[in-house]
């Protein structure tokens, strides 16, 4: 994870956007215009992201190990290439240590999902989802990024036995570094754990007072 002290991150710079991602972080990803401040968004959400890490979270410096080029996605608003830091084989324990970060953001989420209230405060134009909708919005992509991982979930399965599903299949397969699906085994998890805290995030944003 980089040097001693610090956190290997990496930066996928579109047109428009920037993600700054924290390669072995699950959900410590965030976007600014250029790679300064995008830099700086990731820094500013440490507080956050150790709710997910645990009490002991100490990322140190950030260590930019190097670009990839983005995509429309990436200028969409959501982290879309892959590196080559994605690719080879993982340990067994390194694997089993990411899907239990990736359990961590969901047991956040649901947190943060139980606190508030069923209507958020809508955005500058109106806009945004309320808290149910949010929900659903997080459970289908889940079922999405799953196909990615290369497991299919029969429909109206249960929330809980399809995340069984993948962290089965992480530490299961994790340890080729190929999840069988269409892709890598370190970005499935670290693009399902920033879509989880991302509107994990924002509803808590959006439940605070303005």
């Amino acid at each position: 994870m980089g040097g001693v002290g610090a956190t290997s991150v990496y930066l996928e710079v579109g047109k428009t956007s920037t993600f700054a991602c924290a390669l072995d972080w699950p959900g410590w990803c965030r976007r600014g215009k250029n790679p300064t401040d995008a830099i700086e968004a990731l820094v500013s959400y440490i507080p956050r992201y150790a709710v997910v890490a645990g009490p002991d979270f100490d990322p140190g410096d950030v260590d930019v190990l190097g670009e990839v080029a983005g995509n429309a996605t990436t200028d969409f608003g959501a982290p879309g290439a892959i590196g080559d830091w994605d690719r080879g084989a993982l340990q067994s324990a390194e694997a089993d240590r990411l899907a239990g970060l990736l359990e961590r953001t969901w047991i956040t989420f649901d947190a943060v999902v139980a606190g508030a209230p069923a209507s958020l405060r809508k955005g500058p134009r109106g806009g945004g989802r309320d808290r149910d909708a949010m929900v659903e919005h997080v459970r289908e992509a889940e079922r999405s990024y799953g196909r990615k991982l290369g497991v299919t979930v029969a429909p109206r399965t249960p929330w809980a036995e399809q995340r069984q599903l993948y962290l089965d299949r992480l530490r299961s397969d994790g340890s080729e570094g190929d999840s069988g699906g269409a892709w890598p085994v370190r970005y499935v998890v670290r693009r399902m754990g920033w879509h989880v805290m991302d509107h994990a995030w924002e509803i808590e944003d959006r439940s605070a007072d303005p």
